[in-house]
């Protein structure tokens, strides 16, 4: 982890239609932050991964 951001609710939008669908499985949502796109991770979702769905 580099840096933790706290943000406000408000600002988090919903994952957009482009996002690859492996990401979009563990994304709770973006924030748009200087022109850049951050993916906000669902840590629970994160962590229901098991070494079968890892090698796919």
């Amino acid at each position: 982890i580099g840096e933790v951001l706290k943000l406000p609710d408000d600002s988090r939008e919903t994952n957009p239609v482009n996002l690859d669908p492996r990401m979009a499985t563990m994304a709770s949502g973006v924030h748009r932050l200087n022109g850049q796109l951050m993916v906000v991770l669902d840590v629970d979702k994160v962590l229901e991964i098991g070494p079968e769905r890892a090698a796919a």
